[in-house]
This record gives C-alpha cells, structure tokens and sequence, in this order.
C-alpha cells in the first residue's frame, strides 16, 4: 500500500508542475509573442524493496520536459514605426546580457546614442550581426518585408531574421528571450516578412487554458481521494490485526 501512496504522491508533485505551466499561460495570454507551453509526463519504472504479490516494477509518474507551441500568434496594428512582427516563422536576433539571444518580441525603441533595441534593452542585430542604429535627424524609419530599414533615401540597415532547423535548440531564458542550447547555427529566415507598425499577439487561447486548469485540479483531487483511501485502508487493516492478535 505504501507503493500506492509514493505513486499518487509522484503523480501530484506533477500535477503541480502543470498546474504551474497552465497559470503562466493565462498570466501571459496578452504578452507580446508569448509562445504557449505545456508539461510532457512519462512513467518511471522503479524496482520495490519489497512485492507480496504486488506489480513488478511500480511505475511512478514524472515530468519529462516542457513542451512550447511556436505557432503563429495573431497580428495587430499599432502604428508605431518601431513596432515590428515576424509574419511566418523565425526571431529577431539580439544581444543582451550572456551573449546573443532571439526573440518574436518585436515592440522596440532607440536607446541614449540611437541604436534600435528591444523594452529590455538588447540591441537588435542586423542579418550580418552588427547593431543598427538610427539618427532622428535624419527623418522618419521605414522597415520594408525584408527587413531593410530605411530613413528618408539612406537605407540605414537590415534587421535580422533568424531560425533554426530544429526549433528544439531554443531554450527560454526570460525576459521573452530564448537562447540557443545547441551546435545548430541559426539561419536566416528567407520565407518570413517583417511587419511594421503592427505586434504579435501571444499564442495562448486563454478557453482551453482555463479548462486545462479546471482537468489538473480535479485530477488531483481525485488522486488525494486514492491517497486518503489507501491510507484510511492501511489503518484498518492495523486495526484489525492489532485485535486479531
């Protein structure tokens, strides 16, 4: 009985962690290329101390990783010219604190001496690495679909557009930036278009979070049920022995 209570105490400390993931979804449901995540769970097969008669190995229940949702997410108009969305798949390039870092966070500014950064202020890099900065006395930002940014007649740089052949390399670092955790080399993004004046939307679908949420908390719940039955089991079976004798 004992096997069952570490089995159900296993499957909750899970539950835990999703319920975890799911909260930060919704918390994150208007976050600017908030990418959706989601708990991946396997069984773990261990050997008891002891089986009369009992299954052989017990599987105990634990997480195997996060899983995220790169999936578009819905692009809306802002009309600010330093606002920018990847239409398609890819990330902005940029440098921050640690090294170099990628982001869908488009909603960028210019910093004390003009250089085009993100809100947390990590310069953006262009396609050929190098930091883009503007002059506002040279007139108003053009950003074309590929990148080009321009000011008045002078193209002033491109901004970079990356990907990588498998999505997995990528690793959330905070500040809505992923950092890449591989030998894969990010690759320039041909097929995706930059936006101007427009945002990406967070993936979330904040419905089928909430339910998502509502099937953790009732699956622990009933998992606490199993626990207190098992031990309220154990305890009579003292009992009862213990008059037996």
């Amino acid at each position: 009985m004992d096997n069952t209570l570490y089995v159900g105490l296993s499957h909750q400390m899970v539950l835990r962690r999703e319920m975890d993931i799911v909260a930060n979804n919704i918390a994150n449901s208007d976050t600017t290329g908030f990418k959706v995540e989601s708990l991946m769970q396997k069984t773990d097969p261990r050997s008891p101390p002891f089986a009369l008669g009992g299954s052989s190995p017990v599987k105990f229940v634990t997480a195997d990783g996060v899983a995220r949702d790169f999936g578009q997410g819905a692009l809306r108009r802002t009309d600010a010219p330093l606002d920018l969305a990847i239409e398609g798949q890819g990330f902005f390039k940029v440098t921050a604190e640690g090294g170099e870092r990628f982001t869908r966070d488009g909603r960028l500014r210019t910093d004390e001496i003009g250089r085009l950064v993100t809100q947390g202020g990590a310069a953006v890099l262009d396609d050929g690495g190098g930091e883009i900065t503007l002059n506002p006395e040279k007139g108003q930002v053009s950003i074309a679909a590929d990148g080009t940014v321009s000011q008045g007649d002078e193209r002033v740089g491109k901004v970079g557009v990356f990907t990588f052949e498998s999505l997995s390399a990528l690793e959330k670092t905070g500040d809505n930036l992923f950092q890449n955790t591989s030998n894969l080399q990010a690759q320039p993004a041909a097929e995706a278009r930059v936006r101007q004046g427009m945002l990406e939307g967070s993936n979330v679908q904040p419905i089928l979070e909430i339910t998502r949420m509502i099937e953790v908390s009732r699956a622990y719940e009933r998992t606490s049920r199993m626990m207190d039955s098992e031990s309220e089991l154990a305890r009579r079976t003292v009992e009862r022995m213990g008059r037996a004798q």
